[in-house]
């Protein structure tokens, strides 16, 4: 397997953590794909992406075998083989397996159906495991997973055609205006949030703006605009400097804290390149 040869490192570093959880491809022996965050199955093959890997490589093309096998007719996807199925689990495998290249295959095109038929009240996506108690809060959509997913559907032919993905756009703009923890896992917008973060693997300001620089329902808007102008400002020459990231990512070159960061400035032209398709 081969990345971009500055890369391979980081590459290297990534493979062999392959078994770590007895089984191949990052899972666990039940199939579970989200377990051991940073380094999961979706969180591994995520960052291999950005590394430069192809995706004909043969370890990509097995992983996405088994992501595949977790589909269910009705368009779900579980993150494990037995238990129950929460949205994010959906999402967060459709959006990799888009990330993989595959928004076209019939079964991801059943699980966009089901995803647009099972949307919130206030446009986003909720889960009804409440961790943190029940409050008013509670009967919000989950920013993370929302955001998740309107990265999934942007490699599909929905975004700025289906109507229902600009209410998904207006509950995340919704949410950088009262910033207040929201939905059952209380996502919120703080100092934590505003740190620039890379690779994409949480809820942050940089995958934020990245993500609704896809949609047009977000590129005008002053709540976007206010998010975007407190990203450029990070800006150093031109390039992302990355603020924070996962403590368990610092041995990787890619993505280290202090520096500026080749690839996460690629993600940030590309939302100069959407904004100036407006």
């Amino acid at each position: 397997m081969n990345g971009a040869d500055r890369y391979q490192a980081d590459v290297d570093t990534i493979l062999k953590k392959r078994h770590q959880f007895g089984a191949d491809f990052w899972a666990t022996p039940d199939g579970r794909i989200g377990k051991g965050s940073p380094f999961s199955t979706r969180d591994c093959l995520l960052m291999l992406i950005e590394l430069g890997v192809p995706l004909s490589d043969p370890l990509l093309v097995g992983a996405t075998e088994l992501a595949f096998g977790l589909w269910r007719e009705d368009g779900r996807f579980r993150s494990f083989l037995r238990g129950t199925i929460y949205p994010c689990h959906t999402i967060g495998t459709a959006r990799l397996l888009c990330c993989l290249g595959h928004a076209g295959d019939e079964r991801l095109k059943r699980t966009f159906r089901y995803l647009l038929d099972s949307q919130h009240s206030d446009g986003g996506w909720r889960c009804k495991k409440f961790s943190f108690g029940r409050g008013p809060e509670t009967e919000y959509s989950n920013p993370g997973p929302t955001l998740e997913a309107l990265d999934a559907f942007r490699f599909s032919d929905f975004p700025n055609r289906e109507t229902r993905l600009d209410r998904a756009v207006e509950f995340l703009l919704y949410h950088w205006e009262v910033k207040i923890p929201l939905g059952p896992c209380h996502f919120g917008i703080g100092t934590l949030f505003n740190k620039v973060e890379y690779p994409f693997l949480r809820y942050n300001l940089f995958y934020y703006v990245y993500v609704l620089s896809f949609y047009n329902r977000a590129k005008n808007d002053p709540r976007f605009r206010e998010a975007l102008d407190s990203l450029a400002s990070k800006l150093s020459d031109g390039k992302i400097v990355i603020e924070n990231c996962n403590r368990k990512l610092r041995g990787l070159g890619f993505c280290q804290p202090g520096v500026p960061s080749e690839l996460a400035t690629r993600r940030y032209l590309e939302i100069e390149s959407n904004l100036e398709s407006r």
